[in-house]
C-alpha cells in the first residue's frame, strides 16, 4: 500500500469521523431544544387551566364585593399581562404574578369567613391550589431540561453547533425574590 493511498485512507476515514460527529452533535442539540419545548408545553397546559379558573374566581369574589379592590384589580391585570406575553420569558415573570396575585385573592378568604365559607370559592381555590402544585412539579422538569439544554450549548463541540444554529440559553422558571418573602396577609376591612 503506497503512503499516498494510506494517507488518503487516513483523510477519509478522519472525515467520516469528523461528519458522523457533527451529525451526532446537531441530533443532540435539536432534541434537548425540542424537550425544552415540550417541557414548557407542559407547563402552558396548566398555565391555561389556571388562566380559565381566574374569571370564575373573580366573579365568585365580586358577590362579596367591597373587598380589597385592589387586590382583584391585580388579578385582572396579571390575567391580562400573561395573555399578552410573546415569549417563555415574559410568560414565565406573568405567570409569578398570577402566582402572588391569587395569593393575595386567598388571603381575602381567610379575613372573610362568609367567603371562606362559599362552596364555589373554596371549589375553585382548591382546583387553583392544585394546579399551582402541578405547575411546581412541571416547573422543576422544564428547569431540568433547560439545564441540560444550556449546559450542551456551552460544551465543546456542541458550542459551535449551537453558535452556527443560533441557538441561545433559556431562561430559567425559578422562584423571584418577592416570592421568598412572608407574605402580608394584613385585611383592611371595609367600613
Amino acid at each position: 500500500m503506497s503512503l499516498q493511498l494510506a494517507l488518503l485512507l487516513f483523510v477519509g476515514v478522519l472525515l467520516c469521523i469528523c461528519v458522523f460527529l457533527g451529525i451526532s452533535v446537531y441530533n443532540g442539540l435539536v432534541s434537548l431544544r425540542q424537550q425544552v419545548g415540550r417541557a414548557w408545553a407542559n407547563i402552558e397546559v396548566i398555565l391555561k387551566q389556571r388562566h380559565d379558573e381566574i374569571p370564575q374566581l373573580i366573579q365568585v369574589i365580586e358577590q362579596f364585593s367591597q373587598y380589597e379592590r385592589a387586590t382583584i384589580d391585580r388579578l385582572i391585570e396579571a390575567r391580562k399581562t400573561y395573555a399578552a406575553a410573546r415569549n417563555i420569558h415574559d410568560k414565565i415573570h406573568a405567570s409569578q404574578e398570577t402566582s402572588r396575585a391569587l395569593n393575595g385573592i386567598f388571603a381575602l378568604g381567610e379575613g372573610y369567613p362568609e367567603l371562606k365559607s362559599n362552596a364555589q370559592f373554596v371549589q375553585l381555590q382548591e382546583r387553583i391550589s392544585g394546579l399551582e402544585g402541578n405547575i411546581a412539579d412541571r416547573r422543576e422538569n422544564y428547569n431540568e431540561t433547560v439545564t441540560n439544554f444550556n449546559t450542551r450549548i456551552l460544551q465543546i463541540p456542541d458550542t459551535f453547533f449551537a453558535n452556527f444554529l443560533g441557538y441561545h440559553a433559556f431562561t430559567l422558571f425559578t422562584v423571584e425574590k418577592e416570592d421568598l418573602e412572608k407574605p402580608d396577609l394584613k385585611i383592611i376591612l371595609p367600613s
